[in-house]
């Protein structure tokens, strides 16, 4: 049987269920569904069942918060003491964190038990998890497509129920986009909202942790866990603990909904816009207005954000050079060439290209040209958004232009993968929060997300608005047959 965030919490307070039978019974999903999906990299039976029976002892000595004893899976970006971060990479294939992310130290004192760390595109790099260098992940809805990326395992694995919920980040759109493909609920927050510490860093002003579920009370649920100011955090933000379920069953009366025309013109596949019309009119029914607004610097998102993010990743990544941690090539000749041949064995193809350009961006001659005209870009988006936020208090949109596609099919195409950011990338730039729910299926059955954004801090509104939308329909309850 399979649970939601919220039931299994509700099951373990009444006694029908302990830690243990909850955990035993997801770890034998994961057994027998992995070899297909590929959505788990590391798995530690004994481990999990230890948390388990503490949870357990925890119940039993009234000391159980809300989801004490509730399973949970860790994207393997987020270092966890003890367990494998290989961040989907060869040149973190062995290493084992010797400490706790901030967002994993939370769900441990939180109670949440871990049924396993999840597949991911190498470094967060990627919209497919196709270039995990463990293999992708398949798409539990249809094993031939992807399930997006990077967080690709954390929704695959709740889309076809081998836990109820799982932590992932989003750099530029890697929450709302895997879990539009996979049919499930995403939502990434108001950057400096979760603490970076410990998250394995991608792009340091764009990366930011997040909860994936399959609906949006399990999201607000878990995002009451991981959020939290960090010392540790320079960016973490000092903010009163909130609780993001407060405003769930708020009535939507008066919603102002604003539809960016730019959204909605080419390149948006047919049934995917079909889908977005049938869920504002479900959206309008509930009592929101829709209203038009303009963000008319899209198109200069991607450009924008693959400067930005790559010069970001060519310096977070010099990290990972062989001498510390890691992987170190086995024959050398000098310092230098130790270098050269750990990072050109450890990195995939697609972080090799993103360091590349990176660099190339960041040197001499070329920072002006680039780097310095895309952050001025990114403040000419932001300043978008927020005028669009003077006429509406959401705004929907597509997640991605498309349905998910087939594994391979952009493989030797990386521009066609940034172009399917499109909708995604600008949120990152501005530091807002977003989130992604079903809303159908596309012409070939594959599932379809809307995507709504909020203004900065505006969570709770945007789980209320899909909380909303999902009591009166059931796509977040399709699971796929596997």
């Amino acid at each position: 049987m399979t649970h939601t965030l919220k039931q299994a919490a509700d099951l373990l307070a009444t006694g029908k269920t302990s830690a243990t039978e909850l955990a035993t019974d997801y770890l034998g999903k994961i057994t027998a569904a992995n070899g297909a999906l590929n959505a788990f990299l590391t798995i530690d039976r004994s481990k999990t069942l230890a948390m388990a029976k503490a949870a357990d002892d925890a119940r039993a000595k009234g000391q159980a918060g809300p989801l004490t004893g509730v399973p949970i899976a860790h994207k393997d970006i987020f270092c966890a003491e003890g367990w494998k971060t290989t961040c989907g990479s060869k040149i973190l294939e062995n290493f084992v964190s010797p400490y706790d992310a901030h967002v994993i130290a939370q769900c441990s004192a939180a109670g949440l038990v871990t049924l396993g760390r999840t597949n991911m595109d190498e470094f967060a790099m990627g919209s497919s998890n196709e270039n995990s260098a463990f293999g992708p992940v398949k798409n539990p809805w249809d094993l031939n497509a992807v399930p997006g990326g990077s967080s690709g395992g954390s929704a695959a694995a709740v889309a076809a129920r081998l836990t109820p919920a799982a932590t992932a980040t989003d750099t530029g759109g890697s929450i709302r986009q895997p879990a539009a493909f996979c049919g499930v609920t995403g939502l990434k927050p108001t950057y400096g909202i979760v603490s970076r510490y410990g998250m394995v860093a991608y792009a340091s002003s764009l990366d930011q942790g997040g909860p994936i579920a399959q609906t949006a009370e399990d999201c607000a649920l878990l995002l009451n866990v991981m959020a939290g100011h960090d010392v540790r955090d320079s960016t973490s933000l000092e903010l009163a603990k909130e609780d993001y379920t407060r405003d769930l069953n708020q009535p939507l009366k008066g919603l102002r909904i604003g539809l960016p025309k730019e959204y909605f013109g080419a390149g948006l596949a047919g049934d995917v816009a079909a889908s977005i019309e049938a869920a504002i009119a479900e959206y309008k029914k509930l009592g929101a207005e829709i209203v038009e607004i303009s963000l008319p610097r899209t198109e200069l998102a991607i450009p924008s954000y693959y400067v930005i993010a790559p010069a970001e990743a060519s310096s977070n990544l010099s990290r990972f050079d062989g001498v510390r941690y890691g992987h170190r090539a086995a024959e050398y000749s000098d310092l230098n060439d130790m270098y050269e041949r750990s990072r050109a064995e450890g990195f995939g193809w697609e972080t090799k290209r993103r360091i590349l350009t990176g660099t190339y961006v960041l040197s001499h001659g070329y920072y002006d040209a680039y780097y310095l005209k895309a952050q001025k870009v990114r403040r000419l988006l932001t300043e978008d958004f927020l005028k669009g936020f003077g006429q509406c208090d959401v705004i929907a949109a597509p997640a991605a232009p498309t349905v998910a596609w087939n594994i391979g099919e952009k493989s030797n195409d990386p521009v066609a993968n940034y172009l399917a950011d499109i909708y995604t990338l600008g949120v990152n730039l501005a530091g807002l929060p977003a989130l992604a729910h079903p809303i159908g299926f596309g012409s070939n059955g594959r599932p379809v997300g809307l995507q709504l954004i909020g203004n900065y801090f505006a969570e709770a509104k945007l789980l209320n608005a899909a909380h909303q939308f999902q009591q009166v329909t059931d796509w977040h309850t399709k699971a796929p047959t596997l």
